[in-house]
């Protein structure tokens, strides 16, 4: 982004707030930086920015604060007709349920790590601005010229690897699988058990062209290898392993399987 990154970080200890200001100021992709001690004072920030015609790209937001907290300041810009970017940067993990219900764009446990907020800031300057933001190839902007609205960007899951908060694009997963109030995200590296049912998942995930195939079962269309049928059995080969297809999925699911392969490359 020409002249770097505006963002505003937000913390009301002041080594803590320091120490941030610091990583970020050392970041090349980092432009301005402006600060705030508490969440009135972000909403200050944010809106003598705007006022000047230089809105915020994103905000490092601490969760925990006196007053007006990260979480409940997180809920009021996600709702921005101008949307920054919103990175939560916390002690506390339990609180990641609620940064992916704000669709935040990242979630860093304190003490922060360089190499940790490098990653928070590719995935910002990746966006090409505030989350809000409408124009060319953003959100609301006609897709192929047609006056089409392109699908709205899918939800991430946060996801816990090795004590760190981590966000799983539905890009990465090949199929979901239903574990009671859970949901295990298989990708070709793994898998990750996340608190979130899997009808609830389906929602979300729909329009990331994820398809119900099995009560227990929810698959990326794309990652579908081979649909077999055996003895009036179905089942789909995904990322080497088979699943079976209820057989009141099967129509809708050939069905699709056969719009998506006569869709134009």
């Amino acid at each position: 982004m020409p002249g770097g990154l505006r963002v505003l970080a937000v913390d009301d200890e002041a080594p803590a707030l320091d120490d941030l200001v610091h990583l970020l100021r050392a970041d090349p992709r980092i432009g301005t930086v402006h600060t705030a001690r508490d969440g009135a004072g972000a909403l200050r920030c944010l809106d003598r920015a705007l006022a000047e015609g230089r809105p915020v790209d994103a905000v490092f937001l601490d969760i925990r604060m006196p007053g007006l907290d990260g979480t409940v300041l997180g809920r009021v810009l996600a709702q921005f007709a101008r949307a920054p970017h919103i990175v939560f940067v916390t002690a506390f993990e339990e609180h990641a349920v609620d940064a992916f219900e704000i669709k935040a764009t990242d979630y860093i446990l304190k003490p922060v790590r360089p190499e940790r907020l490098a990653e928070a800031i590719r995935r910002v300057s990746q966006s090409g601005g505030p989350a809000g933001a409408s124009g060319s190839g953003g959100p609301g902007a006609p897709a192929g010229g047609e006056g089409h609205a392109p699908r709205p960007e899918p939800e991430p899951m946060p996801v816990e690897l090795a004590g760190v908060t981590r966000f799983v694009a539905p890009a990465e997963v090949l199929y979901v699988e239903a574990q009671g109030d859970y949901a295990r995200l298989h990708t070709p590296n793994g898998s990750h058990l996340v608190r979130i049912p899997l009808a609830a998942l389906e929602e979300r995930w729909r329009d990331a062209g994820f398809v119900r195939v099995h009560r227990s079962h929810l698959v990326a269309l794309a990652g579908i290898e081979e649909l077999r049928l055996d003895s009036g059995r179905c089942t789909i080969l995904v990322g080497g392993t088979e699943l079976p297809v209820s057989r009141r999925h099967v129509r809708e699911l050939r069905d699709l399987l056969v719009r998506n392969a006569r869709r134009p490359t």
